[in-house]
Formats: C-alpha cells, structure tokens, sequence
C-alpha cells in the first residue's frame, strides 16, 4: 500500500518555519484511490508538495532488502573487477563509476564543471542501470558468481520503481488540470537510469575544503527521482524561500521524491526542481583533531520521458501573462548533453 506524506516542508523548513513541527498527515492511499474525488485530493497534495518545496515523502512502500544488500556486496568487490564494468558514454548511461570521477552541479559549461571535479569531486561511488531490453545500449552486469542474483535483483527493483512513477505521473497530471493518463505514453518506454550509491568512510577533514561534500548542490535531470536512504543520512534540501539548505532526514518506510529539471520545463517552473546535496553526518572521532564520516548506502531511481518525448511547456502552466520559459527540448538532448558535461 502506498500513502502520501507530502510534508517534506515540516521537516526541511523546521528551523526556518517552527510551526511546521506538528506531526505529518497523511492523505488517501495512492493505489486504493478510485473515486474522482479521491484522486483529486491526492493529486493536490502531490502538487502542492512540488509547487513549494520540490519535493514529498511516499510511505508505504518499504525497499526490499535483497536489493539494499545486493548492492552493498557489488561495492564489497574488487576494484578491478568493478573497473572492468567502467561507465563510459553518456548516452549509455551504464556501468561503474568510481569515486572521484563525478562532480554533480547545476553548472552547465563542461569547463566549469572539470574544474569544481578537480577542486572538489564527489566522494561516492556508483553502479547505473538503465532498461534491460534498449535496442542500441546493455547494460554492465558482475558475473552470477561475483554477486548471485545481483541482475534479478536489480531488474525486478527496476520494474517497480517504474510503476511507482507512473502512478505519481498521474496524479501530477490530475493536479495540473490535465487527463489523468497524459503523460502515460510519454514515460512508458522506461528510460530510466537506477543508480547504486556508494559513500565511502572518509575523515572529516577532507570535507572541510571549499565547495567540498559527498554529492554537491544540484538539481535532478529528469521527471522524478526516487530516494531510498539508509538511516545515515545526509540529504539536504535547499529552502527555496530562504536559500538556506536543511536536512530531509530518513523517516523509515519512506521514499523520498523530488521533481527535477525536466517536470520543471514541462510546468513551467509550476513545480520545483529543488537544489539538494549529500553532506556529512555527524563523525565519530578518531583522535582529539580527526573523525571518521561513516559509509552511507542510498539508491536512486531517475525517472525520465522517453527518450524521444518533446519536453515544452504544457497549455495549463502557461498564459498569455505567463509565457513558456523554456524552448521545446527532447529528453536526449537535455539529460545526455548534461551528463556529458558532468563526467570527467
């Protein structure tokens, strides 16, 4: 069963807004919904959720944890063996990437980026899958015998996650004033990417350095994404009313979701694509000068059109006092050419 807890804001804006401190509500349930009426009232909360903050919290839905402990043994492998699965085309958008390679922004000039990657890269790690059945890209696979059931695993997460997002897809649909099925055959083809998230034990004091954290301040490309967090933590969202970042903490049983930069042009900025990042959590100490940041596991699911969809701003997000911000754009064009620049 799946139920929407839509006040992220409660727990984001605690310190700048103290009265959001009163327990979350809780709406109807997504999938058992079946009046208009009911439907509405969810698409509304959902709505208002990324129209003010960007992002909501999904309970009901609890990762299995098969799929958590399958990734954490394919970081456990060798180093080799993991380069041997290395990400190496944007388009692709598969395989291995490792620690220190990525550098996420909201930058878009490719220089700028190398340049943050040198000063600061990310320090994680990352396994990215996307369709099994894409006519032109495969995936990167361990042998059956270096993590068994790792790719069943990791399929079987990947069709749900896809289901999930077609459900949220439509209430978001409904809460724009359009058919609840608008966006169905523009996100059926599944081009997604799910992402295995490594953050390695690091000392603090290679944190301190400017600019430096375990995933920078950016936004995410696509429609939705997915956050499944372990009980570390880390996350930080980005108050839009006050610039200030607070922390999205793990609240178990929950999936967090965000829009991102692609439902953003479709809404004409209507809904959020909000700034967040990974920082550390609290250290355990070491000695009287060091600390230890201690591993965090997360998966992330992202959520995209198809591949060939035309992203333009949809009629019931713009008027004639409220033009289109944004020039049509395919999906391609947009996530490989900011994955491209991402990269070293």
């Amino acid at each position: 069963m799946l139920v929407l807890r839509p006040f992220i804001r409660q727990v984001v804006f605690r310190a700048a807004r103290p009265h959001f401190m009163a327990a979350p509500r809780y709406s109807s349930t997504l999938a058992e919904a079946t009046s208009l009426a009911e439907k509405r009232c969810i698409a509304d909360d959902i709505v208002n959720g990324f129209k003010e903050v960007g992002f909501v919290y999904l309970t009901g839905h609890v990762i299995e944890p098969e799929t958590v402990n399958r990734s954490a043994e394919f970081f456990q492998l060798p180093e080799e063996t993991k380069a041997r699965l290395a990400w190496d085309d944007p388009k692709a958008n598969r395989g291995y990437v490792q620690v220190g390679r990525e550098r996420v922004s909201n930058a878009l000039d490719a220089a700028e980026i190398a340049s943050l990657r040198a000063k600061a890269p990310d320090t994680k790690e990352s396994m990215e899958i996307g369709r099994e059945n894409h006519p032109t890209f495969s995936n990167k696979w361990p042998q059956e015998t270096e993590v068994p059931e790792f790719k069943q695993t990791m399929l079987h997460f990947f069709q749900t996650c896809h289901e999930v997002h077609t459900m949220v897809m439509k209430s978001i649909a409904l809460g724009l004033g359009l058919p609840e099925d608008f966006f169905d055959n523009k996100i059926d083809r599944q081009d997604h990417n799910l992402r295995l998230l490594s953050y390695p034990p690091i000392r603090t004091s290679l944190l301190l350095g400017d600019g430096q954290a375990r995933a920078g301040s950016h936004t995410d490309y696509g429609t939705l994404t997915l956050l499944f967090q372990d009980s570390i933590g880390g996350l930080e969202v980005q108050n839009p009313h006050t610039e200030h970042y607070q922390p999205a903490s793990p609240i178990p049983g929950t999936i967090v979701i965000n829009a991102g930069d692609l439902l953003a042009r479709w809404s004409n900025n209507v809904l959020r694509s909000t700034l967040h990042r990974v920082v550390a959590p609290p250290a355990i100490k070491v000695n009287a000068t060091e600390g230890m940041t201690p591993a965090r596991q997360s998966i992330a699911f992202f959520c995209n059109p198809n591949f060939d969809a035309i992203i333009e701003s949809l009629p019931s997000c713009t008027s004639t006092s409220n033009p289109s911000k944004y020039p049509p754009i395919t999906t391609e064009q947009y996530i490989v050419g900011r994955l491209a620049a991402t990269y070293s």
